[in-house]
């Protein structure tokens, strides 16, 4: 560093070289002024105006006072421009004076005329949104430097002042206190090695960025951290982003330590090395998930730990994403159940092959093959389940299965989550329940079921696999559907979308399925399929019945629909009554009953129902019964 490297200015003098004309301080300097009514316009800068001791850079939408000006334009040091500004020097600082940031030496390097190489570098081979380079360029905190046309990254302190540049290595005079950095109004900080990765995660979590802060150290040294957390009393959560390799480990392990009491601390772990190397593959991470791991409660407050507080106006708003819209949706727990023997297996199985060879089932988005987990605690694989899938026309390298030979599997078992991630399958179905709960907990007890399906939950948000448990219903015959479920309620409670499979009492042959909760969608419309000895499985469609319905056997299959529709239109044709067609229908529809089941009515009843056509609808009535014919 040339000359002295750090002289004393008492404030005042500081004050007196911040209260300078520029407009005078310009004309002294030989700069070209242009008037623009009561501000002067820099020719040289023809986007920069200045009135009294004030100016400001139209096209980057920022100003301030005389001393960062000079600083800014001129290439001085702090010093410089204290100097410059009151024409007095500096002295050495009185050994009792308390600084804890001396004013050094420190001057930023010369700019371009433009950035147009720096912003190519960052966009095109850094791969930075332009929205988010942009921003930086118009605050001036990244340059295009003229000796070299590399990217200059400026570290300021609290009053703006430039104290910090990097580019290609740390500039002379740097003080690395103030590192690049970003200051927001919130309670958060996110903490990087460089630059490029602090730019690289805003890319990745841009919703709402501008309102947390920000922070590259500029390495893994903690100057300017410890410097940060002190200048900003508002940051109440540190959050670690640096390297998942040897390095970014140690240094966190490090910078946890050495932070004072009062922080809680997290850890964020990149999807590969870095955080620009994440934003580089990222068209690649289909699914959005950029971290490796998120590591919690590194370090909190000693004593009184405050609750962490989410504003709902920072989470993101998420769409579901649906294996089978709308009664399986990706990434929440499925739960399928039933009576033994009344087809849960055969859905299962069938919709794990639908999975994996582009056969849909009614209403399914087409879905690109996928791996799926099967487990069962019921069949064999070789003689019952294989054979099945064969007939459903499987693809059998896509069905997976842990091997339980050694160890039973149980849904708080660790292996469920490292098989998913291990495989990427995207559906893991496990039957029954009843199996997989763990021999020592008791399914009745909420207390025990409860954080054992929150950690299964958990897992399926995770990884974003479609958790389906298949269930068997306890005896309580005439119960309404939600409490026929074995075990505690909370099963049924802690699943997203509840499925109920049962036989049709009148068509034995007939399934179906019931959508009997919903807490992601409206509850879709009961689907049927056929179990024919013959003819083997076929879908029929959309089917007129409730779940309770379903489970009583006291009606609602497509015979005693139809029976009541017959029923209703003869009730409302009485006494010689005639109703239009679509008056009918909306009357049938207030009992619950489909148009399709009161037209299957209106054939059943074509020996004693009558229409004629009145303009242009027509009109429905009971024929009168014609007497007898007298004997021959």
């Amino acid at each position: 560093m040339k000359g002295v490297s750090f002289l004393y200015y008492t404030q005042e003098q500081i004050d007196r070289a911040n209260q300078a004309d520029l407009v005078l301080f310009l004309q002294s300097q030989g700069e070209p002024l242009e008037r623009a009514g009561q501000e002067y316009r820099w020719k040289r800068h023809d986007s920069l105006t200045v009135r009294g001791n004030k100016w400001y850079r139209h096209s980057q939408s920022k100003g301030g006072g005389p001393i960062d000006f000079v600083m800014e334009f001129f290439g001085k040091s702090f010093t410089e421009a204290v100097e410059l500004l009151t024409g007095e020097k500096g002295a050495a600082p009185p050994p009792d004076r308390p600084s804890s940031a001396p004013l050094s030496d420190f001057r930023l390097p010369p700019r371009s005329p433009d950035n147009r190489t720096a912003r190519n570098y960052l966009t095109a081979a850094r791969r930075i949104d332009e929205d988010v380079t942009g921003f930086f360029f118009a605050s001036g905190d990244i340059y295009e430097d003229a000796a070299h046309h590399n990217a200059v990254f400026v570290g300021r302190d609290e009053d703006g002042i430039p104290r910090y540049a990097h580019s290609k290595g740390t500039a002379e005079g740097s003080d690395k206190a103030f590192n690049f950095c970003y200051r927001g109004e919130g309670e958060r900080v996110f903490v990087f090695e460089a630059p490029v990765d602090l730019l690289s995660f805003l890319c990745l979590f841009k919703k709402d960025w501008q309102k947390q802060s920000y922070l590259s150290l500029g390495g893994v040294g903690e100057k300017a951290l410890l410097r940060f957390l002190s200048d900003r009393p508002n940051i109440k959560t540190v959050y670690l982003c640096l390297d998942s390799d040897e390095a970014g480990n140690d240094a966190c392990s490090r910078l946890v330590k050495l932070m004072p009491e009062g922080y809680t601390v997290h850890r964020l772990i990149p999807l590969f090395k870095d955080w620009n190397e994440v934003l580089q593959h990222r068209a690649e991470i289909t699914d959005g998930k950029y971290l490796r791991e998120a590591v919690y409660g590194l370090k909190g407050p000693p004593q009184e730990e405050t609750v962490e507080i989410i504003r709902m106006s920072e989470v993101d708003t998420q769409t579901v994403e649906w294996l089978w819209e709308p009664y399986i949706p990706f990434g929440k727990v499925t739960i399928v159940q039933g009576n033994p023997g009344e087809g849960k297996t055969t859905f299962a199985l069938r919709l794990a092959a639908a999975c994996t060879n582009r056969k849909p089932f009614p209403h399914m988005a087409v879905h690109e093959p996928f791996n799926v987990i099967y487990q069962t605690a019921e069949d064999g694989l070789g003689d019952t389940i294989k054979p099945r899938l064969m007939e459903a026309e499987a693809d059998l390298d896509r069905i997976l299965v842990i091997d339980e030979s050694k160890q039973g599997l149980s849904l708080s078992d660790e292996r469920i989550e490292r098989a998913i991630r291990q495989t990427g399958a995207r559906l893991i179905i496990l039957d029954p329940i009843q199996a997989y709960v763990g021999e020592k907990t008791d399914m009745n007890k909420a207390n025990e079921i409860r954080p054992m399906f929150r950690r299964l939950a958990e897992i399926a948000e995770r990884t974003g696999c479609a958790v389906i448990l298949i269930g068997h219903l306890n005896k309580a015959a005439g119960g309404q559907s939600a409490y026929r479920g074995l075990g505690s309620i909370d099963f049924r409670a802690a699943a997203r979308s509840v499925l109920l499979i049962g036989r049709v009492k009148r068509e034995p042959n007939v399934r179906v399925i019931v959508h009997d909760k919903s807490s992601l969608a409206p509850e879709g419309k009961p689907i049927a399929f056929c179990l024919d000895p013959e003819t083997g499985f076929s879908w029929i469609g959309e089917y007129d019945i409730t779940a309770d319905e379903l489970l009583s056997g006291a009606g609602g299959n497509t015979a005693t629909k139809t029976e009541q529709a017959e029923r209703l239109i003869l009730d409302l044709l009485a006494d010689g009554k005639e109703l239009a067609s679509e008056d009918l229908v909306k009357a049938a529809a207030e009992a619950g009953i489909s148009e399709r089941t009161v037209q299957n009515a209106k054939r059943n009843m074509g020996g004693v129902l009558g229409a004629r056509r009145v303009g242009g609808q027509w009109y429905n009535f009971i024929k009168k019964k014609q007497p007898p014919e007298p004997a021959s």
